[in-house]
């Protein structure tokens, strides 16, 4: 059966997973890309930027498990781009140049309509209009049986945690403080919602937890 993942998202030891001041400079906010470090030196992290070597460690594992049986994927507007209110134009494609790491089906949630945009290497970003709900149910079809990954942003997880829809989470912990950003967890109940810790394991780089739902 299809589920909704949340895999190798990283926050900070005080629960941010985004950097304040987001814009196109910093689209991780003032600080969050070094919540990555852990992320930057792996194997398969190396392969998808064209390089042929990295690490193989427990953290490239983490990464190597992030990409498995994924038949789509769901995003927020926030993480496919830093401009904001009704598309200027079709120009903006992406983070990721003509041949993103995604290779399915992408759902980004935005309240401006768009065509979808066809990209190399099997990437089709669709625009989502009306919620939460309609992109996974549209995800899930187009995965096909295999699993939904939901990449983010912070602001998306939380709309999905909140009714309850994600099946586990695979969270690295980045041994740094942010101080203020964007926080996964402020004002969620997890053990209310039913979910669990079942997993950790420490790297020098991060601590990597999965939780689950009963």
């Amino acid at each position: 059966m299809s589920k909704l993942r949340v895999n190798a998202f990283t926050l900070s030891i005080d629960g941010f997973g985004a950097g304040p001041d987001q814009d196109l400079k910093e689209p991780l906010g003032v600080g969050g890309e070094a919540l990555h470090t852990w992320m930057f030196g792996t194997r398969t992290f190396r392969n998808m930027s064209g390089e042929d070597d990295g690490t193989t460690d427990t953290d490239d594992a983490f990464v190597t498990r992030s990409f498995e049986n994924v038949g789509a994927w769901i995003m927020g507007r926030n993480m496919f781009g830093p401009i904001r209110g009704p598309w200027p134009d079709d120009t903006w494609k992406g983070w990721w140049g003509d041949n993103p790491p995604y290779h399915v089906p992408v759902f980004v949630l935005t309240h401006h309509p768009r065509d979808a945009i066809v990209m190399e290497g099997g990437t089709t970003f669709h625009f989502v209009t009306d919620g939460i709900h309609s992109a996974l149910e549209k995800a899930k079809a187009a995965a096909d049986g295999k699993d939904v990954r939901l990449g983010g942003g912070v602001a998306t997880i939380r709309q999905y945690l909140q009714e309850k829809l994600i099946d586990d989470m695979h969270l690295a912990i980045s041994p740094m403080l942010l101080g203020s950003g964007e926080n996964l967890f402020a004002g969620i109940d997890m053990v209310k919602l039913g979910y669990r810790c079942s997993e950790q394991v420490a790297t020098p780089k991060a601590m990597h937890v999965t939780i689950d739902r009963d």
